[in-house]
């Protein structure tokens, strides 16, 4: 799918930028647990990217050396080019990663210094217990995004098959996953997924 053609005035990169704000402070374990509200942000609601450039992005940056967060800024940066210029390629990836970190950085540097200080109590321990059914729930909604943007459909068996192997062989073996991402390549680049 081609990139979109974006008009965005400075009310749209203020949106943005509060969007990712809000996000960070939803972003439980990580900014990938919430691929799905950033895809029915910037695909479904605002359509300033396509399916393809939202995956793109993901893709990339988990390919690329650093930090997973990466993408978040792949993906300002997507909206940038769909709004016609490198500069505005610049606004958008700045906007999304700090939106994406500042409020969570200072929100968990307090938190973290009270919940050292506080960590016998039981609201502690039971938030810290807690959190555990709301990260798994937030990876498995990402992870149908990815798949459905991918092939949802019955025709792509081949890739469901692959991720199913994939999950079983890393949840019952101690093989490096640098190898299964390597025989994934394989796979892709023989066209078998």
């Amino acid at each position: 799918m081609s990139a979109i053609t974006l008009d965005l005035g400075w009310s749209d990169w203020l949106a943005l930028f509060g969007h990712y704000l809000a996000l960070s402070l939803m972003a439980v374990g990580a900014a990938f647990s919430t691929l799905p509200e950033m895809h029915r942000y910037l695909v479904d609601r605002q359509q300033w990217l396509t399916d393809t450039q939202f995956t793109n992005s993901i893709t990339l940056a988990q390919a690329a050396p650093g930090p997973n967060v990466l993408f978040v800024a792949l993906m300002g940066w997507n909206v940038g080019m769909n709004a016609g210029s490198y500069g505005s390629a610049l606004l958008g990836a700045f906007l999304t990663m700090t939106g994406m970190l500042l409020p969570s950085s200072v929100l968990v540097f307090f938190a973290a210094r009270w919940g050292q200080r506080n960590r016998e109590r039981r609201v502690v321990r039971a938030f810290k217990l807690g959190l555990g059914p709301v990260v798994i729930a937030l990876l498995i909604a990402t992870g149908w995004i990815m798949a459905r943007a991918q092939g949802g459909s019955v025709e792509a068996w081949p890739l469901w098959l692959l991720t199913a192997v994939t999950t079983l062989i890393v949840w019952r073996t101690r093989i490096h996953l640098l190898w299964l991402l390597g025989a994934g390549a394989l796979l892709g680049a023989l066209g078998w997924v």
